[in-house]
């Protein structure tokens, strides 16, 4: 009899103690590594806005978010498994994957951001060049990983220049705007919500330069997305929505107020200036997100004509190993649902 007692305490006791870790541990939150494509600056600012209200949280993700390289890197990135997602170019996720066909995991858009890539081309007034057909015979520069250099094969195409006539002058980043200032190079590439608020800082007023849009000269690229490597999702498609659904509640508070996503980002990079990348925050939701193009194809969508023609101009102007299937560059399945994603339409 003394057995038997002895046996059900300890029965009841481990059943106890079962139960109430069950719980907990159901509630255990899913580890996700996240890069970004560059430093902590403006467009990294709806990302920490949503770490920091607690919307990965409230979908019981634990997310670590670091910073990137440029787009090369943040592919490279999720395609090896080291990070799980990541915001990247859309065009480096095509190229990655027509150039690597039977690689294990491939990098897949599943939200896309810039709906046209803010792409651009600096160059100071005094230089005379205002449009495509100016460029002949000058300096370009740009980093070696920037992806509006890496597109100016399709520009080029669009306009009828010969993009292999060019050659372009490597910098450091920090050094682009400086050069051109400088004189040191006639032309830089930039984005169009980035770019003027660093040549501000070097002392060009918007009346010193112009810009050239891709957008406005037959380039009309999807920009960047929110990836992930395609093994993850597939093994974790609940944690991949609830990413995305996070996101998009930190981009539809960006949108309604730069000044609280700038107040995220100082919270995590302490030594950003804040003027300059409200600035940026600014014209990111009023020139990128905002944009008629993303108003009218709803944020994180994309349309499949358009994919299929930016895959054959991705393909045609990187010289690609294979043709980029325009079928599995991007999952729209992962997305939220349309009430979501429309804080972009204006009430009627």
């Amino acid at each position: 009899m003394k057995l038997q007692r002895i046996l059900s305490l300890v029965v009841g006791t481990l059943t106890a103690a079962l139960m109430a870790a069950g719980p907990a541990a159901a509630q255990a939150p899913t580890k996700v590594k996240f890069t970004l494509d560059w430093r902590f600056e403006a467009p990294a600012a709806p990302y920490f806005l949503a770490q920091g209200k607690g919307y990965f949280d409230q979908e019981k993700i634990s997310i670590d978010i670091d910073a990137g390289g440029g787009s090369g890197q943040t592919v490279t990135r999720v395609a090896s498994g080291t990070y799980d997602m990541g915001f990247a170019d859309l065009a480096t996720v095509m190229e990655f994957q027509a150039n690597n066909p039977t690689a294990p995991a491939k990098p897949v858009g599943v939200m896309m951001i810039y709906n046209n890539a803010p792409m651009a081309l600096y160059a100071m007034k005094k230089s005379g060049i205002a449009q495509p057909a100016d460029l002949k015979g000058k300096k370009l520069g740009g980093p070696q990983f920037d992806a509006v250099r890496r597109a100016f094969p399709i520009f080029a195409k669009a306009n009828g220049i010969d993009a292999s006539a060019f050659t372009w002058t490597t910098m450091d980043p920090a050094l682009r705007e400086t050069m051109l200032v400088r004189g040191d190079v006639d032309v830089i590439s930039g984005f169009t919500f980035y770019t003027p608020q660093s040549l501000g800082a070097r002392g060009a007023k918007p009346g010193d330069y112009n810009t050239i849009r891709y957008a406005d000269n037959g380039v009309r690229l999807y920009g960047n997305a929110v990836i992930v490597n395609e093994a993850f999702a597939k093994k974790n498609p609940e944690v991949v929505k609830g990413v995305l659904r996070a996101i998009a509640r930190g981009y539809r508070d960006t949108v309604k107020s730069p000044e609280e996503a700038v107040a995220y980002l100082k919270k995590r990079e302490p030594l950003i200036n804040e003027e300059v990348e409200l600035s940026r925050t600014r014209a990111l939701v009023e020139m990128v997100l905002m944009a008629p193009d993303s108003v009218n194809e709803g944020f994180g969508r994309v349309s499949p004509p358009r994919v299929s023609l930016m895959a054959a101009q991705v393909s045609d102007a990187f010289n690609t190993k294979t043709r980029v299937n325009a079928a599995t560059v991007f999952d729209a399945s992962y997305l939220p649902a349309a009430a979501e994603l429309d804080f972009l339409r204006k009430p009627r």
